[in-house]
């Protein structure tokens, strides 16, 4: 058995600051949820993966879509297919027990390692889906009607929890939790992430590209700004292409959209918004 640690420090694989790692902590103490904001792209969900990493601890993953509700993350009956078996004379229909399908808190309610469990993007489902787990998430138990069992945690789960602020999150529910912004990471924190992924990459080349992106977010009006995971895939494809430090330094007009864009430009919108900045400074050029 993974001896589970209390504490984390990072990994060598995911550049946490100081700030988030005192958040994580923090949780992990008080055994709160810990809530974690930021733009798309920021690594909120890898956040989750790299804790139970560090810690030594089991992840269970619960991804969140528009439709699912609370109740799943509890079980599901399945009473169709009771019903089906029933009329079949297959014996399990003797069973109940054999048409519950269990959910993800729980799985992590009755594991027998303290787990890290990840609520992703709780934001898009309904806005009672918070509410409706408050119940569960403060006792650490719930119950099963059609077996008459109560389900307790055997230890409270390492909680994680994403947002991407679609929705507003019920102030019963924020009360509960520590919260954290990841704030967009700064140029030297882009660059530490950039030597994780490409660890001995020439400095050159780093610093042109991080150079683009970070001009690109500042560009008035884009509808979406790209992403650190967007930037280390683009950082991927100029490796490929060998696309040069000094193509990337470029400031002729005609070449303001940067090579390989569609890895950064993810609308049409920015993409005609870059085209007619390179055609007003193609204009203010001839005159």
């Amino acid at each position: 058995m993974t001896q589970t640690r209390t504490r984390f420090t990072g990994t060598k694989n995911y550049v946490a600051t100081d700030d988030l790692k005192m958040a994580v902590n923090a949780a992990i103490t008080l055994e709160r949820p810990l809530l974690i904001k930021g733009e798309p792209g920021t690594g909120k969900t890898v956040l989750a993966e790299e804790v139970a990493q560090a810690i030594g601890a089991p992840l269970i993953e619960w991804h969140i879509k528009s439709t699912t509700k609370a109740q799943q993350g509890l079980y599901e009956y399945d009473a169709v297919a009771r019903l089906r078996d029933s009329q079949l004379g297959d014996e399990r229909v003797r069973d109940i027990a054999n048409y519950i399908k269990r959910g993800k808190l729980w799985e992590a309610f009755v594991m027998d390692e303290r787990p890290v469990l990840l609520i992703d993007e709780i934001d898009k489902a309904d806005i009672e889906f918070p509410n409706d787990l408050l119940r569960e998430l403060d006792r650490m138990e719930f119950h099963v009607y059609e077996t008459g069992e109560t389900i307790k945690a055997r230890q409270r789960p390492v909680l994680m929890i994403t947002s991407n602020n679609e929705k507003e999150l019920p102030d019963a529910f924020l009360r509960r939790c520590f919260f954290h912004y990841i704030k967009f990471p700064d140029p030297e924190t882009m660059r530490q992430i950039v030597d994780v992924h490409f660890p001995g990459l020439k400095g050159r080349l780093v610093n042109e590209a991080l150079s683009v992106f970070y001009d690109i977010r500042e560009v008035p009006g884009l509808k979406k700004k790209p992403s650190t995971s967007e930037l280390i895939d683009w950082i991927k494809l100029l490796l490929n292409e060998d696309i040069s430090p000094e193509t990337l330094r470029e400031k002729d007009p005609r070449k303001l959209i940067p090579p390989l864009h569609g890895a950064l430009l993810k609308n049409e919108q920015d993409v005609h918004l870059f085209e007619r900045l390179a055609f007003m400074t193609r204009r203010q050029t001839r005159e």
